[in-house]
């Protein structure tokens, strides 16, 4: 398990080339500690006992769950001081004590929270969340005028809302959100908790986004119910107790590093091939940071890291980012424009994987969003039926071997990408916003370096008329609308050749359906 981006980053100059080190790769660290946790001389079964340091390469962490006579081991620890110290429900967090990895037993003291409240600081965000009273199921549907957008049909889709676009970057119920005293802090202006949701919303680089979100649920029942929520916090109201761990749930060992820097956009991660689990076996693991447009990378068993800028291949200054200026000042980085270009790299990096040859494939930036001309020339027969104009994203990988990128146009917008089964290795693509899922064969691109060669794509059009091809004119129906959180993430391509209006189908005629995938994720059996 990766931690999140906390910590600094040791500059790549100053480093040996991590890659290098994978050729004689260290025996894994044999340090350890071990102890039992007490509170009263009762053993304390089923807490977390946490050892933490600065002393590697980058902040470093290892956690462990008590046993049920409240003994624990912290395996594999590089050799450092480390502050030790428990956290479990019911307690509150121990004095952490300094202590080398060696076979001297540690007996750490855990104390009893004194209040209910005292006990909650270290519950799971989820279980504050479970607090939220959802709009009731009598409200909807929204009108625009009741408080609730026209968008917002029953209540199941207020609270599709509130996960898809909320929660899904958002930790909804950690300490920072369950409360607005910081926004007061800021803003003391503000005197409710409802103009204080109001003002957060809208701060920082993605104050832009979020405020769309709330407009769309309709502003004004949204912010009642989570300045309600914020107000019942405030006043004493904590959720039910979690269960501490059990069973097999105490084996867990949890190794983490803090890479990047405290304003990374660590995305996704990578550490092998899903189809071939050895691949990079002992190898780094490899994650985008999309704000800074860099591929970073860790060495889980030196601890050290590294930050590579993706290249484009027009100039820097020609390359549109996507994350607008703040309209409001963030309450932690006030007016900077954070991920912006300048002075940040636009490759814009969303999701790598691994290939066979442990290459790491990414959808990044490598242009402004006009695509080449050969990308709706009907001599391709892609474009003869799908002209694409415009994409967001595109295509990159990073070789370990050369320490080389090579970058891909794609003319469809890229998102996230997943590699098939078949001999070509093909790698597809979903855009998130428009009709197309496209690909590109691998074992093409390789053996020609033909872009124009090896990328495809079309559209989301079914055999509804049942005669065995796709052909022209077709029905169009709408899908699923994209994610208000998604607006400009990517760019789709303009509208299909012979793509029919809404309105009645015509069972005589083939079907697009104009539904945004998240993702395309090749079948494992076919």
């Amino acid at each position: 398990m990766l931690g999140a981006a906390l910590g600094g980053l040791v500059g790549a100059a100053s480093m040996r080339s991590l890659s290098a080190q994978q050729a004689r790769r260290p025996a894994l660290p044999q340090g350890y500690i071990t102890g039992v946790v007490r509170s009263d001389n009762v053993p304390q079964a089923g807490v977390w006992v946490i050892a933490e340091t600065k002393d590697l390469p980058t902040p470093f962490t290892k956690i462990v769950v008590t046993d049920d006579r409240g003994r624990f081991t912290l395996p594999e620890l590089p050799d450092a001081t480390y502050s030790v110290w428990v956290r479990g429900y019911g307690l509150i967090d121990s004095p952490k004590v300094q202590m080398k990895p060696g076979p001297t037993s540690l007996t750490l003291t855990a104390t009893p929270a004194r209040t209910p409240q005292e006990a909650a600081k270290v519950y799971p965000g989820n279980y504050w969340l479970s607090l939220m009273e959802p709009p009731a199921a009598h409200e909807f549907p929204g009108n625009g005028t009741n408080g609730l957008g026209p968008a917002m049909l029953t209540q199941n889709h207020w609270i599709n809302s509130l996960k898809s676009d909320c929660n899904f970057c958002h930790q909804l119920g950690n300490q920072l959100t369950r409360s607005v005293d910081h926004v007061f802090t800021a803003k003391p202006e503000l005197k409710t908790h409802e103009d204080a949701w109001e003002w957060r919303l809208g701060t920082g680089v993605r104050g832009t986004a979020m405020y769309s979100v709330l407009t769309n649920q309709g502003k004004t029942r949204p912010l009642r119910t989570f300045a309600d929520w914020t107000r019942r916090v405030a006043s004493g109201e904590v959720p039910p107790a979690p269960p501490r761990p059990s069973g097999l749930e105490r084996n867990v060992v949890l190794t983490l590093w803090d890479w990047g820097t405290d304003h990374s956009f660590m995305h996704d991660e990578i550490a092998t091939d899903k189809r071939h689990p050895t691949v990079n076996a002992y190898g780094p693991i490899y994650a985008v940071s999309a704000g800074h447009g860099t591929l970073v990378i860790l060495d889980p068993l030196t601890n050290r890291t590294e930050e590579i800028e993706i290249p484009t291949r027009a100039p820097r200054a020609e390359v549109p980012s996507r994350f607008p200026k703040p309209t409001r000042p963030s309450l932690w980085w006030g007016d900077t424009h954070l991920w912006g270009n300048p002075p940040y790299n636009p490759a814009d990096p969303h999701n790598p994987m691994l290939d066979s040859k442990g290459r790491v494939w990414m959808t990044s930036k490598i242009r402004p969003n006009e695509d080449p001309s050969w990308c709706s020339d009907p001599a391709n027969k892609y474009a003869a039926w799908f002209p694409l104009r415009n994409s967001g994203r595109q295509a990159s990988f990073y070789d370990p071997k050369t320490k080389q990128f090579t970058l891909i146009d794609t003319c469809f917008s890229t998102h996230h990408l997943q590699f098939d089964n078949d001999a070509d290795e093909t790698v597809y693509f979903n855009e998130l916003t428009g009709p197309i899922f496209g690909w590109i064969d691998t074992k093409i691109f390789d053996e020609t370096k033909d872009e124009r060669k090896a990328v495809g794509w079309c559209g989301q059009v079914v055999d509804t008329n049942g005669d065995g091809r796709i052909t022209r004119p077709w029905n169009r129906v709408a899908g699923r609308g994209e994610s208000i959180l998604y607006q400009g993430d990517t760019a789709s391509g303009g509208a299909p050749s012979g793509a029919r209006g809404g309105g009645t189908l015509d069972p005589s005629l083939d079907t697009e359906v104009d539904f945004n995938l998240y993702s395309a994720v090749p079948s494992p059996v076919d």
